[in-house]
């Protein structure tokens, strides 16, 4: 099972009220075929079972369910309802007039939330966030209603935006961080639970490797300048001005050449601890600089006697 379809059938067996359970329908019959009867299909077993109560429970309507194997790619059973009696007054009640719902619909924080729960129910697929990027859509008919979903995910600071896609348009979010938000809004209480596991695994694990990284090229970088100081050292002695340096210079161009993969701040307590006269990093580094400046002078001398 997909996690949007364990998602879903997680979320289809929650109790709510009776006037959140009017907003879910509304969102499930908004989003499936009314102009001749009320037509309801779904690959997903609780929720077909969803809607069969809703209809019984709300309006004292049994739907007709039919079940055949769908044609897509992955065959998957096809669940369909269909509704013929009282059809007009279940679409004044749940105040399907256009392509927006009522008002009363979507009145309260409550009510939307059960509003956008029906609608994942039929319309929105969600990113295993262990096999997949984040990511999660719903694919919606018109602008004006999927301008609608996207106010309506926005009023809980979702992040949604809207894609054009073909014929329709696809309101979506990507932060894993407003997606864990979204399943907490409709209640998917062990989808979360998972979500947040596996997104704070990952994050973990980039942070990781980001600290890998970054002290990889610290790494590289101190070999870098290692090598760098061992070849002007190299340079002076070929040159034959090696002993126009300084001892305390020439001390640390010994140890330099004798630890070449050490830091300034490893070589800094090396140089103590085997002399016995204390020197800090940044003394290393003076000194080093200074055979630094020396070699380039000879460079320039080079080149300008050649």
């Amino acid at each position: 099972m997909s996690f949007t379809a364990t998602v879903k059938d997680e979320v289809s067996k929650l109790d709510i009220p009776e006037t959140e359970k009017i907003s879910e329908l509304s969102a499930i019959v908004q989003n499936n075929d009314y102009s001749n009867g009320i037509k309801i299909v779904t690959e997903n077993n609780s929720v077909a079972r969803l809607v069969y109560s809703l209809f019984k429970d709300l309006f004292n309507v049994y739907a007709k369910v039919s079940v055949r194997r769908g044609y897509n790619y992955s065959k998957n059973m096809l669940y369909t309802l269909e509704v013929k009696n009282k059809v007009a007054d279940i679409l004044k009640s749940l105040g399907i007039i256009g392509a927006v719902p009522e008002n009363f619909i979507y009145a309260d924080e409550a009510l939307l939330m059960a509003y956008l729960k029906g609608l994942f129910l039929m319309k929105a697929s969600v990113n295993d966030p262990k096999t997949s990027r984040y990511h999660l859509e719903f694919n919606l008919d018109n602008l004006e209603y999927a301008e609608f979903i996207q106010k309506s995910l926005n009023y809980f600071h979702l992040n949604s935006k809207i894609l054009h896609r073909e014929h329709r348009y696809v309101v979506y979010i990507k932060e894993a961080e407003k997606i864990g938000d979204f399943l907490r809004i409709m209640g998917a209480t062990k989808a979360v639970l998972y979500f947040e596991d596996i997104r704070i695994y990952r994050d973990h694990k980039n942070m990781t490797n980001r600290l890998n990284n970054c002290e990889q090229a610290n790494v590289d970088k101190i070999i870098e300048t290692a090598n760098e100081q061992v070849k002007d050292i190299e340079l002076l002695k070929r040159m034959d001005v090696y002993d126009l340096l300084n001892d305390k210079e020439k001390e640390v161009s010994e140890y330099r050449v004798k630890y070449p993969d050490a830091s300034l701040l490893e070589l800094s307590q090396i140089i103590s601890m085997e002399t016995g006269n204390k020197i800090t990093k940044s003394g290393v580094y003076h000194r080093l600089n200074k055979i630094r400046q020396l070699a380039l002078k000879m460079k320039e001398k080079n080149k300008s006697e050649n």
